[in-house]
C-alpha cells in the first residue's frame, strides 16, 4: 500500500499518478471492494472550510459544467462529510479529498494516497496553514486536481477493459481493421461491411455504441474537419434509425468542435459534437478519434456515441472516451510517422 507523499509540483504528481495502476482488486491488496459511482467524489471538510471561499472554489471547480452534452452535468458528483463522519462505509469510498487546515503547515500542498481503506481507491489530501492559502492552492492548480482525479477514473476502465473483454470482438477488429482493441464485455456487434464495424452496448433506456470504420490515407487533408465530417456522415448512415429510411447523421445545429493532439507519440484528430436521426426524433452526443494506421496506409476512426434521453449521459461519454486507450497499432517505423 501506497503511503502518502507530499507532491511539490504540480507536475511532478501528474507524471506520478499517470504512472501507477489505479486499479487494483481487493483480492490482490485484501482490501474490501471500494464504494460509489464513477465520477462521485466524497469532500472531508469542516462546515467553515466547506461553507466559505474555499468550498466555493472546489465546487466551481470540481462541478463545472462538461462541455457538449444535451444537458448540463457536472464533471465530478460531490458528496461532503465532517471529518467526525469520515468512518465505515464513508471510508470505502472509491474517490476521497480530504482538507487538512492546519498552522502548522509552511505552505499549501496536495498528497495522494492509493487503497487505504479499499480497492480500488484514491485519496487526495489537501494540506494548507489557513483557509486562504488552501483556496490560492486549489484556484492555481485547478486543471492539475481535475487531471489527478479524471486519470484516476480513466485508469480504472482501462484496466477493467484489459481484464474483462470480447474475445469474439477482439479477432473482428484484428481481422478487418489490424488493430488489437480490447472491447468490454457486454458489447455486441450490431452490423458491419468491409471497411465498417457498428458494436454497441444496449439497455433498456440507454446505448451506448461506437462505430469503427477505414479508408486510404492520401495526405494530411484527411484529418481535416470537413474531411472527418464527410466521412461520419457516410458511415453513420449505415446505422440505422427506428423508423424506415431513417438513419444517424451529425446535427447541423452544432458543428462539431475540432482538435489535434498527441497520444504515445500517435496524431490523432477529434471531433465532438451531437448526433442526430435523418428522417426520426432521437440524438444524443458524440466524440470520434481519427488517426492514421502507418503499416496499412489506412485512415481509421473510432466514433463513439450515446442515446440516454432519461437518464444522465456523462459516465456513458467517458467510459466511451476511454475506448481509444485499449487500440494498439502494428509496431510501425518512426520515420512513417504521420505529422
Amino acid at each position: 500500500m501506497k503511503t502518502f507523499t507530499k507532491i511539490l509540483a504540480a507536475l511532478a504528481l501528474i507524471a506520478t499518478l499517470s504512472s501507477c495502476d489505479a486499479f487494483k482488486t481487493a483480492d490482490n491488496l485484501d482490501r474490501p471492494v471500494s464504494q460509489g459511482s464513477p465520477y462521485e467524489l466524497i469532500v472531508i471538510a469542516e462546515n467553515n472550510e466547506w461553507q466559505g471561499e474555499l468550498g466555493d472554489t472546489l465546487r466551481a471547480v470540481l462541478q463545472a459544467p462538461v462541455p457538449v452534452l444535451n444537458q448540463t452535468e457536472p464533471h465530478f458528483d460531490l458528496l461532503r462529510t465532517l471529518p467526525s463522519g469520515f468512518k465505515n462505509l464513508v471510508q470505502r469510498h472509491r474517490n476521497i479529498l480530504d482538507i487538512d487546515i492546519n498552522p502548522a503547515h509552511s505552505e499549501a500542498g496536495l498528497s495522494v494516497q492509493y487503497d487505504r481503506f479499499s480497492s480500488p481507491q484514491v485519496i487526495l489530501q489537501l494540506t494548507a496553514p489557513n483557509l486562504k492559502a488552501a483556496t490560492a492552492f486549489v484556484d492555481a492548480n485547478r486543471e492539475m486536481l481535475m487531471q489527478v482525479l479524471e486519470s484516476t477514473e480513466r485508469d480504472r476502465s482501462i484496466a477493467y477493459g484489459k481484464r474483462y473483454f470480447e474475445k469474439g470482438l477482439l479477432q473482428l477488429l484484428n481481422d478487418k481493421f489490424g488493430i488489437t482493441m480490447n472491447v468490454p464485455k457486454g458489447y455486441v456487434l450490431r452490423n458491419q461491411t468491409d471497411d465498417f464495424a457498428w458494436i454497441s452496448f444496449e439497455m433498456p433506456q440507454s446505448s451506448m455504441g461506437f462505430f469503427i470504420y477505414s479508408y486510404p490515407y492520401t495526405g494530411p487533408k484527411d484529418l481535416s474537419h470537413d474531411a472527418l465530417l464527410a466521412a461520419r456522415n457516410k458511415y453513420a448512415a449505415l446505422i440505422p434509425g427506428p423508423s424506415d429510411g431513417s438513419y444517424m447523421t451529425t446535427a447541423e445545429i452544432y458543428d462539431p468542435d475540432y482538435r489535434t493532439f498527441r497520444s504515445e507519440g500517435r496524431l490523432w484528430a477529434e471531433l465532438r459534437g451531437f448526433w442526430d436521426v435523418a428522417n426520426d426524433f432521437m440524438g444524443g452526443p458524440f466524440v470520434s478519434y481519427t488517426t492514421v494506421n502507418t503499416v496499412t496506409n489506412q485512415v481509421i476512426t473510432l466514433d463513439c456515441y450515446v442515446y440516454s434521453p432519461k437518464l444522465p449521459k456523462r459516465n456513458y461519454m467517458r467510459e466511451l472516451e476511454h475506448l481509444r486507450y485499449l487500440i494498439s497499432f502494428p509496431e510501425e517505423a518512426p520515420a512513417t510517422q504521420v505529422e
